[in-house]
C-alpha cells in the first residue's frame, strides 16, 4: 500500500488495530427510564443505525423516544448557552431517569402542524422559494433588483395593498347588526353588546343617534357615526366616555389579535363577520407589479410558485446558465426531494397552516436530507401518516438515506414495512398505561419475528379479503364534482356497507368524501381536527363522563355534585382547578408548573375526602379509560367508557388534558362520542392513525358492528388490511395534484385485485398474495 493511500485508510489518530476511547460511544445508554409510564426501563440503543420502537398506543414508545431521549438532548444543547440566552428559552426539566450516556444533537421531525403563520409557505418553510426568488433576481426579465425585490415578507417586494398576504379583509355589517331593529331592540348583535351591556350604553347614550330609531331608516351620517366614527370624547350623565364606531371598537378589540388567541363564542363571531377575498391590486400574488412583471421563459415568479411541484421541477430543469448553475443544482435537489417523499401535488405558495401532520413532517424532512451535517439523531413520529403504501416506499429510502450520511434515525412507527427496514427494534408493552412501560424486545426483525410479542406475531398478519361482501341498500349519488383537483368526477357511495376510498396522497380524497358526502343530513364526520377547549378539558369532561361521575360521589357522600368539578366549587383556589400554575413570562416563553397547594390533584383538601369505594374524584381521574369501566359497573358512565375502550382508548387517563392527544387519539374520542347518536353515516379520516397492527383487527370488528347496526361507514383510508376488510373500494388517482382527482376503480377488494392496474391495486394485491 502506498503512504498516500495509507493516510487516507488511517488518518491521524490512534494506530491502526489500536482501539481509542471514541471507538466505545457506538450506543445511546438509557438507564432507569421513568418517564410517564416507562417502568425504570434501561436499554442500549445503536448509533449511525435505523432503530424502529413499536408497541400498542399507550406502550410507552413516546415517553421513551420523545420525553426521555429527545427531552434530554434538547436540555443537554441549550445548557451550552450562555445564561442570557437561556433566559429566552423554555425551562426544560430534566427526565425522569438514573442515566442517559451518549446523546448526540436530536432533531424532532414530528407531526405537529407549521404555525398558523399567514406568511409561512411550503416554499418559505424548504428555503426553495429563496432560491427561486435569487434565480428571479440574476436571470428575470426585465430586471428589478436584488431578491428581496420578489419577497412578499420584505418591503421592497410585497403588494402595497394587502402587505404581502395576498388577500384583504373586509368586514360584513350584516353580522355586526340587524338593520330591521333599533338599539333600543337589540339591533346590533355582536357579543357583549347586548341590550344593558356597558358597549350597547355607550352606543345607545351618545347623541348621534336617536336609540329608538330603526337602523334601515338611518341617515347615510348616523350610519357613519354608528359603524365608522373616530374617536371621541362625548358626555353621558355626569362621566366624560370614549366612544367610537363599532368597526374601529372591533377591529382594535379583536381582529388585530391572532385568532387562536380570542375566546370561544368572539372567535365564531369574527369568522362570520370578517369576509376574506383576494387582494384586487396582486391578484392574490402578495407581491408588488414590479416584481410580476420579471418573467423567465414566459414566468413571472407567482407563477412558477403557483405550478405543482412536479411540473415547476421540470421547468426549472429547462434552465440552462451556467452563471447560476450551483443555485440551480441545489433548488433541483430540493423539488426533487419533496417530489421523492410523495409531496410533488403541493405549490411552493401553499400556506404551510393548511398542510396536514403528515405533510407537514414530510416538508421538515426535505431541510435535512440536503444537510451537510452527520452524527446527528434524528427522530420520526409515524412518518408514514397520510402515505399510500407506494409512497411508504420512497419514505424508506429517505429514511435510509439519512442513517447511510452517519446519522443515528429512531422511528416511532406501527406499519410494517418500516419495522421491515430496521438494523434494530425496541418493542415496548406488553400492553398499554399501567400494563406497559416495559421493553419486550429488543434486536433485529427475525429476532422480533420469533420473540412471541404481540408485534412479533402481528409482523406478518394479513387481513384476508371479504369472501361475500355485503349488498348495498342503495347509494349517495355524487355528479360533477370539481372542488380542488376533482375532474368532475360521477359516483356512487354505497349505503349499508363498509366503503373505502382510496388513492396516493393528494389523489382527491378528502376533497371527494369532506366536499361531497359531509354536511348531508345523518352523516356524521369523526376526523383528526383539533378539539377546542380550554386547558381543564380532557376525555371526562369532553365525552360527558364526568357527569354521572359528580352525581355518583355526591350520592355517595350526601353533599353537592358542584363540589366534584374543577371548574366549579371543588377546585383548587390557587391554581383554578387546572392542577397547574402558568407563569407568562412576556417574550420569554411561559412557564407551567404544578400547583403547590393542590400538588396538581386539581381540587380543595375538602373535596379529596370524599370518596367514592375507597377512591376520591382526582384518583378517579387518574385511571385509565380500561381501570375505570371496571370501576364504574353500570349506568350512563359504564356505557361511555365502554365506547371509549371500544374505539381502543382502554389507555387514556380520564383526566388527560385533551391537547396532548394525539390526531388518531382525536378521530377515535369523537367516534366514541358519535355512537352514542342515532346517525345513517360515518365519514372516518384514516381511522388507523397512530394503530398497533393489533388494534387494526379491534377497529375492523367495531366498523362492522356499526355496518351490522345500520349504519354506512365510508373510510379514506391507505391502510391494506382495511382495504382488504371492504364491501366496496373507491380508488382515486392516477397520481396527485393534477395528475390524480380522477376515480380509477369500483368494486369489491377481489375485483380490484383481479382486475385494476391502479398503485392501490399492485400493492393489494402483494399484500393479499403474502398472505
Amino acid at each position: 500500500m502506498c503512504s498516500a493511500q495509507a493516510a487516507e485508510n488511517h488518518p491521524p489518530g490512534p494506530a491502526a488495530g489500536a482501539s481509542s476511547p471514541a471507538d466505545t460511544h457506538d450506543v445511546i445508554k438509557v438507564r432507569g427510564a421513568r418517564a410517564n409510564n416507562l417502568a425504570g426501563i434501561s436499554l442500549d440503543i445503536p448509533k449511525r443505525r435505523l432503530s424502529v420502537f413499536t408497541g400498542v398506543s399507550g406502550s410507552g414508545k413516546s415517553s421513551l423516544v420523545f420525553g426521555t431521549i429527545a427531552a434530554e438532548s434538547q436540555r443537554l444543547i441549550n445548557e451550552t448557552y450562555s445564561a442570557f440566552v437561556q433566559s429566552f428559552m423554555p425551562n426544560l426539566p430534566r427526565p425522569d431517569a438514573d442515566g442517559l450516556h451518549n446523546l448526540s444533537a436530536a432533531i424532532v421531525i414530528d407531526q405537529e402542524r407549521m404555525g398558523a403563520n399567514s406568511r409561512s409557505t411550503v416554499g418559505t418553510a424548504t428555503d426553495a422559494y429563496a432560491m427561486l426568488r435569487i434565480l428571479f433576481s440574476r436571470l428575470g426579465e426585465p430586471h428589478v433588483g436584488t431578491s428581496g425585490a420578489f419577497s412578499f415578507n420584505l418591503p421592497e417586494g410585497m403588494c402595497p395593498r394587502c402587505e404581502g398576504l395576498g388577500e384583504v379583509s373586509e368586514i360584513d355589517v350584516d353580522q355586526l347588526v340587524d338593520r330591521r331593529l333599533s338599539l333600543n331592540e337589540g339591533a346590533v348583535t355582536i357579543p357583549n353588546f347586548a341590550v344593558g351591556n356597558w358597549y350597547w350604553e355607550v352606543l345607545a347614550s351618545s347623541g348621534f343617534y336617536d336609540p329608538d330609531k330603526k337602523l334601515a331608516d338611518f341617515t347615510d351620517q348616523e350610519w357613519h357615526d354608528l359603524l365608522r366614527k373616530e374617536t371621541v370624547k362625548v358626555r353621558v350623565g355626569n362621566h366624560n366616555i370614549t366612544y367610537e364606531g363599532i368597526v374601529p371598537k372591533i377591529t382594535r378589540m379583536w381582529l388585530v389579535k391572532e385568532r387562536e388567541a380570542l375566546q370561544g363564542p368572539i372567535r365564531t363571531f369574527v369568522d362570520r363577520a370578517v369576509v376574506f377575498a383576494d387582494c384586487p391590486d396582486c391578484g392574490g400574488t402578495r407581491l408588488s407589479a414590479a416584481a410580476l412583471s420579471s418573467k423567465i421563459d414566459g414566468r413571472n415568479i407567482a407563477e412558477c410558485a403557483a405550478l405543482q411541484i412536479t411540473d415547476l421541477a421540470k421547468f426549472v430543469r429547462a434552465i440552462a446558465d451556467d452563471s447560476v448553475g450551483p443555485l440551480l443544482d441545489n433548488l433541483r435537489g430540493v423539488l426533487d426531494s419533496l417530489v421523492e417523499i410523495g409531496l410533488g401535488y403541493l405549490s411552493l405558495d401553499r400556506p404551510s397552516a393548511t398542510l396536514s401532520g403528515g405533510e407537514a413532517q414530510r416538508v421538515k424532512m426535505v431541510r435535512h436530507l440536503g444537510s451537510s451535517l452527520t452524527d446527528v439523531t434524528y427522530i420520526f413520529d409515524e412518518p408514514t401518516i397520510g402515505l399510500h403504501p407506494h409512497d411508504i416506499r420512497r419514505m424508506n429510502d429517505l429514511l435510509l438515506r439519512l442513517r447511510d450520511k452517519g446519522n443515528t434515525v429512531l422511528v416511532v412507527e406501527h406499519k410494517p414495512e418500516v419495522v421491515a427496514i430496521a438494523d434494530h427494534v425496541v418493542d415496548l408493552g406488553p400492553g398499554a398505561g399501567s400494563d406497559g412501560g416495559h421493553v419486550t424486545f429488543s434486536g433485529d426483525v427475525p429476532g422480533l419475528r420469533a420473540s412471541g410479542t404481540l408485534t412479533g406475531r402481528y409482523l406478518e398478519h394479513r387481513v384476508r379479503l371479504r369472501e361475500r361482501p355485503r349488498q348495498p341498500r342503495g347509494h349517495i349519488a355524487v355528479e360533477g364534482a370539481g372542488l380542488h383537483n376533482l375532474r368532475d368526477v360521477s359516483v356512487e357511495v354505497p349505503l349499508g356497507v363498509l366503503t373505502v376510498v382510496t388513492g396516493v396522497a393528494g389523489s382527491g380524497k378528502s376533497s371527494l368524501v369532506h366536499g361531497y358526502l359531509a354536511g348531508r343530513e345523518g352523516v356524521v364526520v369523526a376526523d383528526q381536527s383539533p378539539i377546542r377547549g380550554s386547558r381543564r378539558s380532557n376525555p371526562a369532561t369532553y365525552t360527558g363522563l364526568l357527569g354521572p361521575m359528580r352525581t355518583a360521589f355526591a350520592k355517595a357522600n350526601g353533599v353537592k355534585a358542584a363540589l366534584f368539578s374543577a371548574n366549579s366549587a371543588g377546585a383548587c383556589p390557587k391554581c383554578k382547578g387546572i392542577g397547574l400554575i402558568y407563569t407568562d413570562l412576556a417574550m420569554m416563553a411561559g412557564v407551567a408548573s404544578v400547583c403547590e397547594e393542590c400538588e396538581g390533584k386539581r381540587y380543595t383538601p375538602e373535596v379529596l375526602t370524599y370518596t367514592l369505594r375507597g377512591k376520591n374524584i382526582s384518583e378517579v381521574l387518574g385511571m385509565s379509560v380500561a381501570e375505570a369501566h371496571g370501576f364504574f359497573t353500570g349506568g350512563q358512565a359504564h356505557a361511555i367508557l365502554g365506547r371509549l375502550a371500544d374505539v381502543g382508548l382502554g389507555y387514556l387517563r380520564l383526566g388527560q388534558p385533551l391537547n396532548t392527544l394525539s390526531g388518531g387519539e382525536r378521530q377515535r374520542l369523537k367516534l366514541a362520542i358519535h355512537m352514542a347518536e342515532k346517525a345513517a353515516t360515518y365519514i372516518l379520516d384514516e381511522p388507523t392513525t397512530g394503530l398497533h397492527m393489533a388494534d387494526v383487527d379491534k377497529l375492523l370488528a367495531l366498523l362492522d358492528r356499526l355496518v351490522d347496526d345500520g349504519n354506512s361507514v365510508v373510510v379514506i383510508e391507505h391502510h391494506q388490511a382495511v382495504m382488504a376488510h371492504a364491501d366496496w373500494l373507491i380508488d382515486l388517482g392516477p397520481g396527485g395534484g393534477h395528475d390524480g382527482g380522477r376515480v380509477v376503480f369500483t368494486g369489491t377488494p377481489a375485483a380490484l385485485v383481479a382486475e385494476a392496474d391502479t398503485l392501490t391495486a399492485q400493492h393489494l394485491r402483494e399484500y393479499v398474495d403474502r398472505d
